[in-house]
């Protein structure tokens, strides 16, 4: 089953330095996960100051800068990964550096059948 793993930090709360040693962290997570056949993709964001919300209402788009709502943390990146059931998703989450600092939402993926495959970069 594919989870999702979305991770939540306080964006101002992280300096530079210590979002790089996390970026290492992930690469190496990801390197690692992949070698066992578990990792499906992961990304960083960028600061909710470079956000856009987009909502539709009775047929017009309403556009406003930022993030939507106030709030504590912010979502700063995810791992999409492969896991056998929640159990292990959650021993992969705990890997995630951005845990020991912020919050690792889990999530199982709904597959839907019929969509395009992913395109490869």
């Amino acid at each position: 089953m594919k989870y999702m793993l979305l991770i939540y930090t306080d964006e101002c709360a992280v300096s530079e330095a210590e979002r790089e040693d996390c970026y290492t962290e992930s690469r190496a997570l990801a390197h690692n996960l992949s070698a066992s056949g578990k990792f499906i993709a992961a990304n960083s964001l960028h600061p909710t100051s470079a956000a856009t919300c987009l909502r539709v209402r009775e047929g017009n788009r309403l556009i406003t800068d930022g993030p939507f709502a106030e709030t504590r943390e912010q979502l700063g990146g995810y791992f999409l990964i492969e896991a056998a059931d929640l159990d292990e998703a959650i021993d992969v989450a705990a890997r995630v550096p951005m845990a020991r600092k912020g919050t690792v939402e889990i999530r199982p993926v709904i597959e839907i059948g019929g969509l395009p495959r992913a395109a490869t970069v």
